[in-house]
């Protein structure tokens, strides 16, 4: 049996000692056409030999995985088909090979070996081999990995880690085929939007057109920000503090922070000042009876300044110069 594997491996490195004899431009030509109607191509451990095999005046991209679910590479499976689209759309842009770059894919069931070789552990891996002679020569033979780590990456960011490797040279963009199911779903959802809002409008419009549902949202809105909402939201302030007494502090002594109760009072009170104001301009003088018209003046007239009482009485304790004030809250 030994012997076998063996005479199989002399077969296999004899196998690529031939094919190495080819020029790298004449290896380049015949991988380039396969790759034409096949791309990514599919390698074995002969072909990936010779592919990568030196001296080589264009550059490869080989994908070494594992598809097969005996594997459990969940890994594998989700990069496949973004590289599979890599792959394809690089060659559909670059029929005249003027980025001198092929791409290919090897299987773990098909070059057991060269997992071997390179001392691999866990897939995928994938390796760019730059040329060791011609106009986009480097230094090092050595293969450029990518980083797996962050998990399956999309063929656009494969695409950008090829393109800052490979400079001065074309770079086909990522075609992605049309998604016809999601466009289908789309105009779907578009269309069924449309009927219901024909068939609701006739409940829907006088709700929308309710000019005293837009004032009280617009007056709840205004009463929200202008009362420190947003303050409170950006610097994430506690909702109360203690006093160092063993009391609770409701309101910050200062201009430059708040609580979270205190925008909470300061909008009610603004509210109830606000609603007040609006009863005694637009309601009051509607009342037919004066004496009750009379009654209801006094009692707005009252509520107003109990309210503006309670509003200096907080801007006293925000700013403890200020001289102002008004009973019962002094």
């Amino acid at each position: 049996m030994r012997f076998f594997k063996s005479l199989l491996s002399a077969t296999l490195l004899i196998a690529g000692a031939l094919a190495a004899k080819k020029s790298p431009t004449e290896r380049f030509s015949e991988y380039h056409t396969k790759a034409l109607s096949s791309s990514p191509l599919k390698l074995s451990e002969t072909s990936y030999k010779s592919l990568t095999s030196t001296p080589r005046d264009y550059s490869v991209v080989v994908l070494l995985t594992a598809l097969e679910s005996r594997f459990g590479c969940q890994l594998c499976r989700d990069f496949q088909p973004e590289y599979d689209l890599l792959g394809k759309g690089w060659v559909k842009g670059d029929k005249k090979a003027e980025s001198r770059l092929l791409f290919g894919t090897l299987d773990f069931v098909d070059g057991r070996d060269v997992f071997v070789s390179l001392g691999l552990q866990t897939a995928p891996v994938l390796l760019l081999f730059q040329p060791t002679e011609g106009p986009h020569a480097v230094a090092s033979k050595d293969p450029i990995r990518y980083d797996f780590t962050t998990g399956p990456p999309t063929a656009e960011q494969v695409h950008g880690w090829l393109s800052r490797h490979l400079t001065d040279r074309p770079h086909p963009p990522v075609q992605r085929p049309i998604n016809w199911q999601r466009w289908a779903s789309a105009i779907t959802i578009i269309l069924g939007g449309i009927t219901l809002l024909a068939t609701a409008s006739p409940y829907i419009l006088p709700v929308i057109q309710n000019r005293a549902l837009w004032a009280t949202g617009s007056m709840f809105f205004v009463l929200l920000f202008t009362s420190g909402y947003m303050f409170c939201q950006i610097r994430n302030v506690p909702y109360v503090t203690g006093n160092g007494k063993g009391g609770v502090s409701y309101f910050a002594g200062s201009f430059q922070n708040q609580h979270g109760l205190e925008t909470q009072v300061v909008g009610g009170l603004y509210g109830i000042l606000a609603i007040t104001f609006t009863v005694l301009v637009t309601k009051v003088p509607a009342i037919p009876n004066p004496r009750y018209q009379q009654v209801a003046a006094v009692a707005c007239g009252g509520t107003i300044f109990l309210l503006q009482s309670a509003l200096l009485s907080i801007f006293r304790i925000k700013n403890g110069g200020y001289p102002f004030s008004l009973p019962p809250f002094m």
